[in-house]
């Protein structure tokens, strides 16, 4: 920064190259942090320097009038590309040398970030997930040794140490995806594979803890065992390929094929073995211990189809981000996607389009942020203050989710720039305008500038920033301490308008969003259930309504769900205690995600089906569309006591007779010619597994739940 402002400023003579060239510098180096290897952190900065030139020129062009200038703002309130030309009213002829300074400070900055300490690849979301791979392939290894037993065999010890350990690698993993204000990725291809893997590892985790033998069962089961070898044989090369993404994946889709091979095995022996095959007929006055004979002895199979779904979608995830991280750049460019995933520009558009709901706490943050930038650009316009960005950055610097938030910002970046003021103008008071002293303060204040917001405080920042621009602008035209006071005034009606716009647009911010964003996400989640189990009842049988794919259902519950994310995200960011344990709230998330994957675990049961096999289901279908209904209007009456402050309904208990009675139905409609069951008859049985497991999962909640009503710390006020 220093060097291209006095290339700017002494070389070439030009101020206004010089200001852009040195506020560039500031922006491409202190505000942006590109991750990957250099050749893509190269290539990601030379991105940023053509889109943020084209801003500086439509910034420079709306700049010429006010109305304009505000309207512009409010629609790209986060670049400071664009605020910075906007906010200084100049000719048109001004733009070859605002963009001179600008790409000096790109180019500049490109050279930086290759040759200056270059940072290696890092991704601490990769690194997580490789980690939590293993860890799970060995939990599950362990597993099975614990189980056969033998002189091989772990110790109880050894055996709970692997269960820490995977459970430990999921904790962490789920951590640090929930530890920032922003999701730990971008919208790359490869990026958004990765985030779905975060869900699917602490399903798995759950899943694996499910099925783990406590004690050893005799007989073991070897089916079942083998499909839990061959998943944790998927994990292991699934790790080796996110840590190495440019090698072969073919290990990767044998290990796959393998698994697949076991299950299969699993599925034609369940309908061999089961205890209806052993006998002509199921008296219809069948015992209770008989009725959960049949049904347990299902069940290793059913935890070995959950299992392996889980596992598959995660190497199916995996092979995905190896695959777009193999693409040339040409491929990158054009947006060329590996088959499986939808391209950039449509994943930002479904983002976007997630968004516009009018609970979207994204939605507030945007409108927010574009009618104070606008106000503020407005008001330093009409008010003709000197240096009319700094009333804009003001505004952006203290502008956040809520009244209070930006309240306490306004103190603490107007304290932090009064003590710059004071420092600037006292180190002014012993220099003067010696432009050679000045020279040599301003690398170390840019030093301090960079450092002191995050190793000490936002005022600190504050301070720092200000005494940088006391200098900058003494070296351009000296005016002395005056420069510090300007800016004082100039931030002071930027944190103004901030304040004036917080109060006046969803004052509450994120924590009274997040129970809607929790209601919606389960609600739609619930009906993506049904719509899953809907589609599952028209396949069983040739009588049935054929219904296609629920992809709306799927939209819809995807959409709340990265609204949940961002809401919950602008929850952690907003400063001051939580009335609800930060550990209960992200149980409600995890909720969430588990009532999505049970609907995708049944739609991967029945799209895996052939055709529509003949006889009338009638009778399952009745029981498993009862189940269904009874389900999904408990999570609805969960979403309801989010959004009402209504009583948390408890979780339901197992419906004992639901089994005796799906097991009439499977007796009358599911039997084969041989007496055996049919592969309907279990397909139809693991989705009631299915919502099961969707019921297990309100015990979780329930607490968590409660917790946050009875405080009512998500209750949105109802205006």
């Amino acid at each position: 920064m220093p060097a291209l402002f006095a290339i700017g400023d002494k070389v070439i003579g030009n101020p206004t190259i010089a200001t852009f060239a040195a506020l560039g510098s500031f922006a491409m180096l202190l505000l942006v942090d590109f991750a990957g290897p250099i050749r893509v952190r190269v290539q990601n900065q030379m991105a940023l320097a053509v889109a943020s030139g084209m801003l500086v020129c439509i910034g420079t062009l709306a700049s010429r009038a006010a109305w304009l200038a505000a309207a512009t703002a409010t629609t790209t309130s986060l670049l400071l590309a664009f605020i910075l030309p906007v906010s200084l009213r100049a000719p048109t002829s001004s733009i070859p040398d605002r963009l001179v300074g600008w790409e000096m400070a790109a180019a500049v900055a490109t050279l930086a970030i290759s040759v200056l300490w270059p940072a290696p690849p890092r991704d601490q979301l990769r690194g997580l997930l490789i980690a939590t791979c293993r860890a799970l392939a060995v939990r599950l290894r362990t597993d099975v040794a614990f189980a056969i037993g033998g002189d091989r065999a772990p110790s109880p010890a050894e055996h709970d140490e692997a269960i820490a350990e995977a459970k430990a690698a999921v904790g962490a993993l789920h951590r640090s995806f929930y530890a920032t204000p922003y999701r730990p990725t971008g919208l790359s291809t490869g990026a958004r594979a990765l985030v779905r893997l975060v869900d699917e590892m602490n399903w798995l985790e759950a899943i694996v803890a499910i099925s783990a033998p406590h004690p050893p069962r005799i007989p073991v089961n070897v089916d079942v065992c083998q499909v839990k070898l061959a998943a944790a044989s998927v994990l292991e090369v699934g790790a080796g390929v996110l840590d190495n993404p440019s090698g072969p994946t073919e290990d990767l889709h044998e290990a796959l094929a393998q698994l697949r091979l076991e299950l299969s095995r699993v599925e034609l022996n369940a309908t061999l073995d089961l205890p209806i095959g052993h006998r002509s007929d199921l008296d219809p006055d069948a015992t209770e211990e008989r009725i959960t004979e049949f049904v347990s002895s299902l069940d290793p199979s059913f935890r070995s189809q959950e299992l392996s779904f889980a596992v598959s979608q995660i190497a199916a995830n995996i092979d995905l981000a190896a695959a777009a991280e193999r693409r040339s750049w040409l491929e990158r460019l054009t947006g060329r996607q590996p088959a499986g995933l939808t391209n950039t520009l449509i994943a930002a558009q479904e983002r976007a389009v997630s968004h516009l709901e009018r609970h979207s706490v994204t939605l507030h943050n945007s409108v927010r942020g574009a009618v104070g930038l606008g106000l503020a650009v407005l008001v330093a316009d009409l008010t003709g203050v000197q240096h009319s960005f700094w009333v804009v950055l003001g505004t952006l610097s203290v502008l956040r989710s809520n009244a209070l938030n930006t309240g306490q910002n306004v103190v603490r970046g107007l304290a932090g720039t009064v003590a710059g003021f004071v420092v600037g103008a006292g180190a002014l008071a012993l220099i003067g305008t010696n432009n050679v002293l000045l020279w040599l303060l301003l690398p170390v204040s840019i030093l301090l500038a960079g450092i002191a917001p995050a190793a000490i405080s936002f005022a600190a920042g504050q301070a720092a920033f200000t005494v940088v621009l006391v200098i900058l602008f003494n070296i351009i035209q000296p005016l002395g301490w005056k420069v510090g006071l300007l800016r004082v005034e100039d931030i002071a009606i930027g944190c103004a308008v901030s304040l004036v716009v917080g109060l006046l647009f969803w004052p509450r911010g994120a924590a009274a969003a997040l129970g809607q964003a929790l209601a919606e996400a389960y609600e739609d989640s619930a009906r993506y259930l049904s719509a899953a189990v809907e589609f599952a009842m028209g396949r069983c049988d040739a009588s049935g309504t054929t219904r296609p794919l629920p992809a709306d259902e799927s939209a819809r519950a995807a959409a709340a769900a990265r609204r949940l994310d961002d809401t919950f995200r602008g929850y952690l960011a907003e400063r001051g205690s939580k009335r609800v344990p930060l550990a209960e709230v992200t149980s409600l998330l995890t909720g969430v995600v588990g009532l999505r994957l049970a609907a995708e675990a049944v739609l991967d049961i029945w799209v895996r089906d052939d055709g529509r096999a003949g006889g009338d289901r009638t009778g399952a279908r009745t029981e498993l569309r009862a189940a269904t209904e009874r389900v999904a209007h408990w999570y609805r009456a969960l979403a309801v006591s989010f959004t009402k402050g209504s009583e948390v309904p408890p979780a339901l208990a197992r419906d004992e007779s639901a089994d005796q009675r799906l097991v009439d139905a499977v007796r009358r409609d599911l039997r084969a010619e041989d007496g055996s069951a049919s592969a309907t008859a279990v397909r139809m049985i693991w989705t009631g597994d299915h919502l099961d497991a969707a019921r297990r999962l309100q015990a979780l909640l329930v607490g968590p739940a409660r917790a946050a009503v009875e405080q009512r710390a998500l209750v949105p006020v109802v205006r």
